[in-house]
């Protein structure tokens, strides 16, 4: 537990840091790698939905208009830049910063829980889709969007080395350790 916080909170440390560049960044990503991934798992929510890793409010134009919105995110930075798109585009959101490894909602508060791109850096994963799942109603819709490690060795092999260096070449935070559980009713 105590390792699980310390690195929560350099994980906290690093995304306020990050918050001035992440969006050219993911766009970058977005255009050479993901393609309209988000757009598409964004179009699936409905009713009462919970974004967990909200960051700077990518997501907010591609959820459809008539969701009620909540965002949760570590990063006190990141959650000012999703503040300011959400008045920009006029999206009414509510959002607070928060822990995705101890979800500050009741149980089956949500209709859907989305988090896209989020989950690699949260660092007790099967702590936080634990939390997710406790918060969707039942028959709730959880959508998962992250990059994985790829299938082919030489793809993996440029993963880790980009994953252990940032683009101004000090050195990253280190990866969270692959999980192989799954919480109850989450699946490939």
């Amino acid at each position: 537990m105590i390792q699980t916080q310390a690195r929560t909170e350099r994980w906290h440390r690093y995304w306020d840091k990050k918050s001035q560049s992440y969006d050219r960044e993911m766009r970058f990503f977005e255009r050479v790698l993901f393609g309209d991934s988000r757009d598409w798992a964004c179009s699936q929510a409905s009713g009462d939905v919970l974004e967990v890793a909200v960051g700077t409010g990518l997501n907010f134009d591609a959820y459809p208009s008539d969701v009620r919105l909540t965002g949760i995110d570590l990063s006190d930075e990141m959650l000012d830049i999703a503040r300011n798109r959400a008045r920009d585009l006029g999206r009414e959101v509510v959002l607070q910063q928060g822990d995705a490894q101890a979800l500050p909602f009741d149980d089956a508060k949500f209709d859907t829980v989305a988090c896209t791109f989020g989950l690699c850096a949260i660092p007790d994963i099967d702590r936080a889709l634990d939390e997710m799942t406790r918060v969707l109603r039942p028959g709730g819709r959880l959508i998962l969007l992250d990059h994985v490690a790829s299938s082919s060795r030489v793809a993996r092999g440029v993963q880790r080395a980009r994953d252990r260096h940032r683009t101004d070449g000090q050195r990253a935070l280190p990866a969270p350790p692959p999980h192989q559980s799954h919480p109850k009713g989450v699946h490939h």
